[in-house]
């Protein structure tokens, strides 16, 4: 496995240059408000814990995509549904604050989308997910906006939407040539073929890995030692030739050009992960629109998604470029 060294100020140097595109990035799907309380440790089932004060925080998978993209300086434009409740307001306000273009997202009647999550004093979280108004982001709607989705550099999908309207929006993509980069998240274990088939990149954790190829996890937890070359190969056989699967706190792995590349983690004293994937989403979303390649992209999200475990919430704790290298500089 070819083990990348970019050291951090060609890392944070790269990250300058991520704004220094016109090419636009598109995110299709979720913006939830997040309903968020912090305990000592996690219920187990059954029992109630004590926590603090309850926060509500801008959120959604694809939200905080578009929204860690924007605030380092990517042209960013988001397509869902809001509701027509104060939370979609709230949603939509926070979204602009961060930089990203709203003026294409639908409102809908009822509720918009939310979560509850709780997190302890580790930072490790839990969440359950209600859908609202993101379950009527429609076929029709990104249909109304496919020259939009053709216009731009990369899309990014996640699965907090209705199935068929993620397939219809990859696949748009795909027929213009437009990258595009499919989370798998909320986890399926099987992605509907036409979906592979329209799309360019996964992003998958190593558990999902694993259920998705039918690997067996190492016992120890040491990713380091299973052979990546076989894993290279079955992900090719499942259908892409590009991945990036991220190993939690022990960095990442980019699966590109028939090879592994393993990406160090970098460390910092979590405060709470909750929105860390979706930081580190957004950013490789923003390194791919401004012309880098997927392992340096990769390596750079790294250092972004650190900087938002070190604050509370999602987007709430996403750094712009500034912040992100005066804490790592």
């Amino acid at each position: 496995m070819n083990v990348v060294n970019i050291g951090r100020d060609e890392a944070l140097g790269h990250l300058d240059s991520f704004a220094q595109t016109d090419r636009s990035l598109i995110v299709v799907g979720s913006m939830n408000a997040d309903y968020t309380v912090t305990t000592e440790r996690l219920p187990q089932p059954g029992e109630t814990v004590n926590g603090g004060p309850l926060r509500v925080l801008p959120g959604g998978k694809s939200g905080n995509q578009a929204a860690t993209a924007a605030k380092i300086g990517a042209n960013v434009h988001m397509l869902g549904a809001v509701g027509d409740d104060d939370n979609g307001r709230f949603l939509l306000d926070r979204l602009a604050e961060a930089g990203v273009r709203t003026d294409d997202v639908k409102h809908v009647d009822g509720a918009s989308g939310t979560t509850v999550i709780t997190v302890d004093s580790h930072g490790e979280n839990t969440i359950v997910y209600s859908p609202g108004s993101n379950g009527k982001v429609t076929v029709e709607y990104v249909r109304d906006h496919a020259d939009l989705i053709a216009d731009a550099a990369v899309l990014g999908l996640c699965l907090e939407s209705p199935m068929p309207t993620v397939i219809e929006s990859a696949r748009i993509a795909h027929k213009a040539g437009v990258k595009v980069l499919v989370n798998d998240s909320p986890f399926i274990p099987e992605l509907p073929r036409d979906l592979i088939d329209n799309a360019d990149i996964l992003l998958v954790n190593e558990h999902e890995m694993s259920q998705l190829l039918g690997i067996d996890e190492p016992g120890d937890g040491d990713w380091d030692a299973v052979d990546w070359d076989a894993i290279v190969a079955q992900m090719a056989g499942f259908g892409f030739d590009q991945a990036v699967v991220t190993l939690g706190g022990d960095g990442s792995v980019v699966i590109d050009s028939g090879r592994a590349h393993r990406i160090a983690p970098v460390k910092v004293d979590a405060v709470d992960t909750t929105g860390c994937g979706d930081s580190f989403m957004g950013t490789i979303l923003a390194g791919l629109a401004s012309g880098h390649d997927l392992v340096t992209s990769a390596q750079v999200a790294s250092y972004v998604s650190a900087y938002a475990a070190t604050g509370q919430g999602a987007q709430a704790s996403y750094g712009t470029t500034r912040q992100v290298r005066e804490l790592f500089s």
